[in-house]
């Protein structure tokens, strides 16, 4: 739980990105890596599709989160990669 701390404390930061980011931590492996969908972090944090992108700038913005695309053998997008700080 003191990985809560910091962003408890960031005063920078809205509450949605706040909850997005815990949700995030929540569901990292031991390397701090997760793939939910934006739908799927929506559903887990009651919040809109395009708050949680906005949330998901602002994460990347102050350096808490990366993103990558990921892609399937048909070339199509699928969900992102979050490697969480």
């Amino acid at each position: 739980m003191a990985y809560y701390e910091t962003i408890y404390k960031d005063q920078e930061l809205g509450h949605r990105a706040k909850a997005v980011y815990i949700y995030l931590l929540d569901h990292a492996n031991k390397e701090g890596t997760c793939w939910p969908g934006i739908n799927t972090i929506a559903s887990g944090v009651s919040l809109s599709r395009s708050t949680v992108k906005r949330a998901l700038d602002d994460l990347a913005r102050a350096g808490l989160v990366e993103k990558s695309s990921r892609w399937r053998e048909n070339g199509s997008l699928t969900s992102n990669i979050y490697q969480v700080k």
